[in-house]
C-alpha cells in the first residue's frame, strides 16, 4: 500500500477545521512493513491550548489522538471512501502523566485493512479499533487512547 502523507494531511486539515484551529501538525502517515498503517500527529506547545497547570489541555490531547486515528483511517481506507463514510463510534482515553510542552500522538490500526474491507464488501458495517499512544517530544508516555471506528456504507 502506498500512502501520500502530504495528501492525507492536507485532506484532514481541509475536512476537519478544528485540527487547523489547534495547529496540529502531521509528522508521518505511513504503511508499515506488516501492512499496518500508522500516523504521527503533533500538538505544538502554545498557551492557547494550555490547561490550568501550563500543559496541553485534556480536550486538546483528546483531539490530537482522535485526529491521528482519523489520519490512519483515511490512509488505510481511502480506496473505499467513495462507498463508505468513516465515523468514530466510541473513544476511551487515559491520561497517565502530566504532559508539558509539545506532545505527539502515534496511532495504529489494530485490524488488517483487508479484513475490514471484506466485511464492507459483504454488506456489513465493519468496526475496528485504532490505538493511540500520546507522548512528549522526548518520548515519555503521557496518555493512551482507543477509538472505535466504523465504515458506514452509503
Amino acid at each position: 500500500m502506498s500512502i501520500d502523507s502530504s495528501q492525507v494531511a492536507a485532506g484532514m486539515l481541509a475536512a476537519v477545521p478544528f485540527a487547523r484551529t489547534l495547529g496540529l501538525e502531521f509528522v508521518e502517515v505511513a504503511a508499515e512493513a506488516d501492512g499496518a498503517v500508522q500516523a504521527v500527529v503533533r500538538l505544538p506547545d502554545t498557551t492557547a491550548t494550555h490547561n490550568h497547570v501550563g500543559g496541553p489541555h485534556a480536550g486538546a490531547m483528546f483531539s490530537l489522538g482522535e485526529t491521528a486515528s482519523g489520519a490512519v483511517v483515511v490512509a488505510a481506507f481511502a480506496h473505499v471512501l467513495d462507498r463508505a463514510t468513516p465515523l468514530a463510534v466510541n473513544a476511551d482515553i487515559a491520561y497517565r502523566k502530566l504532559a508539558m510542552g509539545s506532545v505527539r500522538a502515534t496511532a495504529r490500526l489494530a485490524r488488517p485493512v483487508a479484513d475490514v474491507v471484506a466485511e464492507l464488501d459483504a454488506g456489513q458495517r465493519p468496526e475496528f479499533p485504532v490505538h493511540v499512544d500520546i507522548a512528549t517530544e522526548e518520548g515519555k508516555p503521557t496518555g493512551e487512547m482507543t477509538i472505535l471506528w466504523t465504515l458506514r456504507p452509503h
